[in-house]
């Protein structure tokens, strides 16, 4: 085993091969999660008696769209921001049924702690 010297790079702080890969993988985890589960969403909201129809239903529809197209956009810095973004809407999607508001404040919540292993792992 060898001392490292002074033109060797330093390791990693996280110890990861390649931290910018795995914080990547974290987003775009959090982001199909969540597409995944607002459309699994949709049928028991309307058959509860929730009152999410036609425009409701679209707009739960256009939201996971986005987090699935912005789960695979996620080598590009300007997607953290757009998914804080996404995380937002979710929230006012509460006008259309409450529990929208549930899933935004989960979703809000995951996404706070992706972009905080991000913050650690990768400082950005």
């Amino acid at each position: 085993m060898t001392t490292p010297g002074p033109d060797d790079e330093p390791a990693p702080r996280s110890g990861l091969r390649n931290p910018q890969a795995a914080v990547r993988g974290l987003g775009a985890g959090t982001l199909v999660l969540e597409a995944i589960v607002l459309l699994l969403a949709i049928q028991p909201i309307r058959i509860l008696g929730g009152g999410l129809e036609g425009w409701g239903i679209w707009w739960v529809v256009a939201l996971a769209v986005l987090a699935a197209l912005l789960a695979g956009m996620m080598r590009r810095r300007w997607v953290w921001h757009a998914g804080t973004v996404l995380q937002a809407l979710l929230l006012v999607s509460g006008l259309f049924h409450w529990s929208l508001t549930v899933l935004g404040l989960i979703f809000g919540a995951a996404w706070v702690y992706a972009l905080h292993v991000r913050r650690t792992i990768t400082g950005q």
